[in-house]
């Protein structure tokens, strides 16, 4: 077994949601879970078939956003993994409804942040194990920080 490191390319900085699925049926039933949800989403996926062809199967709303997932997920190259790039909208928009879609098996991730996909290859293909997503604490919060944090939730309207 070998391993190593994929970064998630990710220059406009956008939300990413990395999951594993299963069936081909992913991409469209993910595609309407999403327009439902959000009208007039903007969004790439890629997903990554585990047999028969073993393609890399696409949708979204946004040219540029379908070809960073695409792109990403053929970096990883792990079967029935799944690169999934929003923009303008949040992963708390959506991952509620996502966890509802049956052929979703896990979320790796949802962020905005750096990530490095850690991937296991074998004689049989390759497989994530995990992800480091952002950076380490660098300490704890104090009332000041707290402050900041309630009047950002409040500024994006997640909190009144």
């Amino acid at each position: 077994m070998e391993l190593s490191l994929v970064p998630i390319h990710n220059p406009a900085q956008d939300n990413v949601i990395l999951g594993m699925s299963h069936f081909i049926k992913t991409v469209e039933d993910v595609h309407e879970a999403i327009v439902s949800t959000v009208p007039r989403a903007r969004f790439g996926l890629a997903f990554c078939e585990a047999s028969d062809r073993c393609l890399v199967r696409l949708t979204g709303t946004d040219d540029e956003l379908i070809a960073l997932a695409r792109d990403n997920a053929l970096a990883i190259g792990a079967g029935h993994s799944f690169v999934l790039f929003l923009r303008d909208m949040y992963p708390i928009n959506i991952l509620r409804t996502l966890r509802q879609v049956p052929e979703m098996v896990r979320f790796f991730c949802a962020t905005a942040n750096p990530v490095q996909v850690i991937v296991a290859k074998t004689d049989q293909g390759r497989g994530i194990l995990g992800v480091v997503d952002g950076f380490s604490p660098k300490g704890v919060e104090g009332p000041d920080d707290v402050e900041k944090r309630r009047a950002f939730l409040r500024t994006i309207g997640y909190k009144f």
